[in-house]
């Protein structure tokens, strides 16, 4: 018999002032059973991050990575089905993010893990071709003190300022700073 998803809801206050983007969404988020609470909420950084300013040609949300291959963690489509954003959370090889690349208008990696610089230097050269892409770095630590904010219901304020984040349960805060590798 096959798992299931553990279903977790969020409510995500966004105020990106580096980006004068400010918004309130819920988002339901199917959690894979061999998902850690880290990557789940390093997907729902990812897409408070990568929220669009203009959203007239549609938000970014949730795809099935984890079921679909041929999906990203995160995408942003527009009316008529063209890929605008494609997101990777993780270590993803170069076959993925060139193949991405040439499919979507932009690729965005989020890279969490410990072992991320040993990835990179394998990985740097041979996606130097992929002008669209864009590949972040967050450190171990932190992302690994955002996975305390996980629940099954979840009230989340993100504030972005001055390239760093704020993440905010009501209890706990945890701060990001990301590291752009590339893009």
């Amino acid at each position: 018999m096959a798992l299931k998803a553990t279903i977790y809801k969020a409510q995500i206050n966004l105020a990106d002032m580096d980006r004068n983007v400010y918004t309130d969404t819920a988002v339901t988020i199917a959690r894979h059973p061999s998902e850690a609470d880290e990557r789940m909420m390093i997907r729902v950084l990812a897409l408070a991050l990568g929220w669009p300013v203009d959203t007239s040609e549609g938000t970014l949300e949730l795809a099935k990575d984890m079921w679909e291959p041929d999906e990203p963690a995160l995408w942003q489509k527009n009316f008529s089905d063209e890929i605008l954003q494609w997101v990777e959370v993780g270590q993803p090889d170069d076959k993925r993010l060139m193949k991405a690349s040439g499919r979507a208008r932009s690729v965005t990696v989020w890279a969490f893990q410990s072992s991320t610089p040993i990835w990179w230097d394998n990985l740097a050269n041979k996606v130097s071709r992929a002008h669209n892409l864009t590949v972040w770095q967050i450190p171990a630590d932190q992302s690994q003190a955002l996975s305390k904010l996980a629940q099954r219901s979840m009230q989340l304020q993100i504030t972005v300022q001055d390239g760093a984040v704020w993440v905010n349960d009501g209890n706990d805060t945890v701060e990001i700073t990301p590291n752009k590798l590339k893009g």
